[in-house]
């Protein structure tokens, strides 16, 4: 369900990329705009379209969204809304970071263009990195500017989980199966972990349910292939998330967190186009890998949303 490429489709783009001249690699442009408001010590960073975006799908096109934060904390991560299909995606999106003008000269704005897929890791297409030092903030910036090669942002990386939605509006009822993690971080000393995965149906910040997954032993890429369901009638599908958290079994100490993630309507980004995709077709299991995210980053997340 939750299966990679073929290693065939792997190899033959190997053997094309191999081909081609490296320096006429041209990922595309993005316009943005940036503000800084002397008032309220905010930097708005605004996402406003891309243009002639590369193909990252077999069928010739991408499914574009824009990834924004400011280094070097990393902390505050937005995202754009995904966009089907389209090499010319335009956003009109607007992103806010308090941070004191004294500090912002250390800063550098992070502009990631990545290509949304439902099985497998999102390619970053490209990005623009921009020291905050170079602008000059009199006045408000508005600009084209052509994407680079994006590093790989493994270090951070807490791992992916695969999990299907599915609603069936008759019954009012919601089916989770958490289907398997990948590459989750080394929670543990010997260099493993001990994982599961707990479900909280929420509401205005509200729990709602609690479910968890068994746990399995030893590993960073765990198989559990469990469905959970929840009562939530159609009235409310569109006011409930649903909290996904993978945690580290410890027999003695607390439980850490690996990382979480937030379903529903009212979330941003690859977790609210899943929400999205599964209203859009009742009755159907749709499966998606999320990457997971720091476990506060959600939280706040959740609190902003009573």
């Amino acid at each position: 369900l939750c299966s990679q490429k073929t290693k065939d489709d792997c190899s033959k783009e190997a053997e094309l990329s191999d081909e081609e001249p490296k320096e006429e690699e041209k990922l595309g442009r993005l316009q943005f705009s940036l503000d800084y408001n002397f008032t309220d010590n905010t930097l708005v960073v605004g996402i406003i379209q891309a243009a002639e975006l590369p193909a990252m799908d077999v069928g010739g096109s991408s499914d574009p969204y824009v990834k924004v934060y400011l280094l070097p904390n990393k902390k505050k991560k937005f995202e754009t809304k995904v966009h089907r299909k389209t090499l010319e995606p335009t956003f009109n999106e607007t992103f806010t970071f308090k941070v004191p003008y004294s500090e912002l000269g250390g800063k550098t704005l992070v502009m990631t263009v990545y290509d949304f897929d439902r099985f497998s890791k999102h390619d970053a297409i490209g990005d623009i990195k921009i020291p905050m030092s170079s602008i000059d903030f009199s006045q408000s910036l508005q600009e084209w500017r052509d994407l680079q090669k994006a590093e790989k942002e493994e270090s951070e990386r807490l791992g992916d989980i695969c999990l299907s939605l599915r609603y069936v509006p008759t019954a009012g009822k919601l089916t989770v199966v958490i289907l398997e993690a990948k590459n989750l971080k080394k929670m543990d000393v010997g260099g493993l972990s001990d994982p599961y995965v707990k479900l909280h149906l929420m509401q205005n910040g509200k729990r709602l349910k609690k479910k968890k997954t068994t746990i399995k032993k030893n590993t960073l890429n765990p198989y559990y292939n469990e469905s959970f369901s929840f009562e939530v009638a159609g009235d409310l599908i569109e006011k409930v998330q649903v909290a996904i958290t993978v945690l580290d079994y410890d027999k003695i100490g607390k439980n850490d967190a690996i990382g979480k993630i937030l379903l529903g309507g009212t979330s941003t980004g690859t977790e609210q186009r899943h929400w999205l995709d599964m209203l859009a077709n009742p009755r159907r299991p749709i499966a998606q890998w999320h990457s997971l995210k720091p476990e506060e980053d959600i939280n706040a997340l959740i609190s902003n949303k009573k």
